[in-house]
């Protein structure tokens, strides 16, 4: 693998092989998120910002069944969503972005989550990540890549993009992934960065993506140095 020196073409090429791989190894890749409803899928993802989707599963209903529709967390006291959704952390932001979200979609929605990007993120506590996790699972709409901290690792890792900005690592993604792929792209990033690529210790001699990755095969060629 020319590393560093592929044409357009030859990365549109590597990110094929890569999803090949990458659905093979993890079938069912989808949000570890319980919801059952767009909102319900809205309001946990702003939860799951800086906490376990495990902590926030074990919230939610808790959440939802206090507060089991949109209009009755509109009109939520934010003192009492804070006292449930706390072990999140930044349970003060949260509780008033989930509270203003429900509000603003009672009062600018008519009462439904709507399902376009531009309209999702005028949303409070909504950025793009959040729009479109609810967009790609809870409508199947391919508006863009959701970016959180396993893909920003792995499409740095993966040498898609050398980007800091959420964003513009969408952007990089958006043009190298297939349309079609972009619904699960990122929950087989997430899949993989938990099991194999991990932040501190990934697992590169056990990687099956290995062969198309250039930080394994910098990883590799260090080793090789040192053994000399």
């Amino acid at each position: 693998m020319k590393v560093g020196r592929e044409s357009p073409e030859e990365l549109r090429e590597r990110v094929k092989k890569i999803i090949k791989l990458l659905r093979e190894h993890y079938p069912h890749s989808r949000t570890a998120l319980h919801y059952e409803t767009p909102f319900q899928l809205l309001v946990a993802t702003i939860l799951a910002a800086q906490c376990t989707d495990e902590k926030v599963n074990q919230i939610t209903p808790l959440l939802f069944k206090k507060y089991p529709t949109i209009a009755d967390l509109a009109r939520a006291s934010q003192a009492e969503v804070e006292a449930i959704i706390r072990p999140t952390g930044f349970f003060r932001n949260k509780a008033r972005n989930i509270i203003a979200a429900a509000r603003s979609i009672m009062e600018e929605f008519g009462g439904e989550v709507p399902d376009r990007i531009e309209e999702l993120i005028k949303l409070p506590g909504v950025a793009r990540k959040t729009a479109n996790i609810v967009l790609s699972s809870a409508f199947r709409r391919a508006e863009g890549i959701a970016v959180d901290t396993h893909v920003r690792r792995l499409a740095h890792r993966l040498g898609l993009s050398s980007a800091k900005d959420p964003n513009k690592i969408e952007q990089d993604l958006m043009a190298i992934v297939p349309r079609e792929d972009w619904l699960d792209f990122n929950y087989l990033l997430v899949d993989h960065g938990r099991a194999v690529c991990q932040a501190r210790h990934p697992l590169c001699n056990e990687c099956f993506l290995r062969s198309l990755c250039p930080a394994a095969a910098e990883m590799a060629a260090e080793k090789a140095g040192e053994q000399k």
